[in-house]
């Protein structure tokens, strides 16, 4: 017998696996675009490809609202088109196990590269170390690891590779398909992990989440086929599936460019990539501090847009995604370009990013202080030098305090994790100059990099009442726009008027944008208090969940 796995079934029909894949992957492979049908009858696919948008449901052996992109297919597996609402034909599996709680040195939460280097910098100073990661397969956004039997695609995943064995060579606990849901003062954290409740009561934690990608939203990005960057880079990266055979690549920001590159190389038609931002050549004293700044990273983005014009793939500047439709071979994605003029393309799938959002959601839980920043339109972490937030004992690094790239996350992983371990060791702190001085360099390149492209938010003014802005619960423009002109001026009461942010996702895509439009018209700056309050659970998890939680704590008392 071989010991490929033969597949599995989608409404029935036969669908091809390979080991490692998620069903977002195999699904995808297949040609299969719509995963679930909402309330008002649209059809929604895979999104963000990392758990955030919570589009892709399914239903997985009739327990319905699983994450196809989270979701390991397994032969023989009976999956099915989610609808709204959908009702249990088979009762989930219950906890058997008795639930397990974890005290250690460091907690850290997130392995990608500011976790994995907060671990390792924690574990060599003596603290014991546990990393709870959401993902199968460790290593986050930036390095994602291939799953299965996929080989390793490049030096950034072999770098990504080593760095999990240095973790683990380190003696760090990485316990993998974890979700946090709960956090609470003092530092408890809740979590769910292979059917058991987790419990954790750490003497110092590290919050490493990341951030998630900032969609353009314009008529038609709800459409299945349409994603982030990010969910096809993890596509091909992690699963070497495609998100189609024609594919366009909009919004603006060298991940773009990166990701076109890498389907390009995979097999992919990459159609054209549309950069909103001004080409570097017009921007030459920008691009001049950019490249003084960091030479071999600026060489790097280099070498992308030639690699990209040798396979003639076309990077158009100054021209912006402005509509997409359904029609009957894919999808017809417009742009319009600095003169106003269209173009169109016909596709398989429009892979777009257009900035990013912090994971912020457990660092505000805990009542870290924030900023607004304008330039990028999110909320920054307020931090001392040794990363340590305005809650003691509580420290954010990388993309989840405010968008600062992947080198720069990892020296404030090792400053955290110096920090925590000589907290929790009683300790003096190491001389942290070097390292200081080295991140001081990293954000100085990533503020200059930025500054040639154009990632600040968008302003929806131009755009008609019936656009989607709540992607959970279908709320339009429109429907914001009235709540603004009869509640009072805060997000919380127009999400009590119009349900947008009640949705599963908690508010991750329209939260931000309601908060701008609450500050607009009441003409006032932005500030943390503007956005829709985070609340308990961070992520949808079962009530069997929440109650065994529960009881592991008043068993405790």
């Amino acid at each position: 017998m071989s010991d490929q796995p033969s597949g599995f079934t989608f409404n029935g029909r036969p669908v091809a696996l390979r080991i490692g894949q998620s069903v977002a992957a195999a699904l995808t492979e297949a040609g299969q675009r719509p995963f679930r049908v909402t309330a008002k009858g649209e059809k929604r696919g895979m999104f963000c490809g990392m758990g955030v948008c919570q589009d892709c449901l399914v239903t997985v052996n009739g327990v319905p609202n699983q994450r196809a992109c989270m979701t390991p297919a397994r032969d023989g597996m009976q999956v099915a088109t989610q609808v709204a609402f959908a009702a249990l034909t088979e009762q989930p599996a219950v906890q058997t196990q008795e639930g397990r709680q974890l005290a250690p040195d460091v907690l850290v939460i997130g392995a990608g590269a500011g976790g994995l280097n907060a671990a390792i910098a924690a574990a060599g100073s003596g603290a014991g170390v546990v990393v709870l990661d959401e993902r199968k397969v460790s290593g986050g956004q930036y390095y994602k690891q291939a799953a299965g039997a996929a080989s390793v695609l490049d030096t950034q995943q072999q770098d990504g590779a080593a760095l999990i064995a240095a973790a683990v060579s380190a003696g760090v606990e990485i316990l993998s398909e974890v979700e946090v849901w709960g956090v609470f003062e003092g530092l408890l954290v809740m979590a769910h992990h292979e059917g058991r409740a987790l419990i954790a009561r750490p003497r110092t934690l590290i919050v490493a989440t990341g951030a998630f990608e900032r969609p353009r939203m314009v008529p038609g990005w709800t459409l299945p086929g349409v994603m982030t960057t990010g969910a096809a880079q993890t596509l091909w990266r992690s699963y070497r599936t495609l998100p189609g055979k024609r594919v366009v690549v909009a919004g603006s920001g060298p991940l773009n460019l990166q990701v076109a590159l890498e389907l390009s190389r995979g097999g992919a038609d990459v159609v054209m990539v549309s950069e909103s931002a001004r080409p570097p050549y017009r921007q030459p004293l920008a691009a001049a501090r950019m490249v003084a700044a960091g030479p071999r990273l600026a060489a790097r983005g280099l070498a992308m847009s030639l690699g990209l014009r040798q396979r003639g793939v076309n990077v158009a500047h100054q021209t912006s995604l402005s509509r997409v439709v359904e029609v009957e071979n894919g999808l017809k994605a417009s742009f319009k370009d600095a003169h106003e003029r269209q173009i169109d393309h016909l596709v398989d799938a429009v892979c777009m990013n257009d900035g990013f959002e912090p994971q912020n959601e457990i660092l505000r839980l805990l009542g870290a202080d924030m900023r607004y920043d304008p330039a990028f339109g999110h909320l920054r972490c307020k931090r001392d030098s040794t990363m340590q937030t305005s809650v003691p004992q509580l420290y954010a690094i990388g993309d989840c305090a405010g968008l600062g790239g992947a080198p720069a996350a990892s020296v404030e992983g090792t400053i955290a994790g110096l920090a925590a371990a000589s907290y929790c060791r009683d300790t003096p702190l190491p001389d942290l100059r070097k390292l200081q001085s080295s991140l001081a360099a990293h954000r100085r390149f990533q503020q200059r990099l930025w500054a040639l492209y154009d990632i600040g938010p968008r302003d929806l003014s131009a755009q008609d009442d019936d656009l989607v802005v709540c992607r959970c619960e279908e709320v339009s423009l429109g429907e914001l726009r009235q709540a603004l002109g009869t509640a009072p001026g805060h997000a919380g009461t127009v999400k009590r008027a119009t349900r947008a942010g009640m949705g599963r996702c908690q508010g991750r895509y329209c939260g931000p944008v309601t908060a701008r439009m609450v500050a607009e018209r009441d003409n006032r700056q932005v500030e943390d208090r503007s956005f829709y309050a985070p609340r308990v659970p961070i992520k949808p998890v079962s009530i069997t969940a929440i109650l065994a939680a529960q009881e592991m704590l008043d068993g405790n008392d």
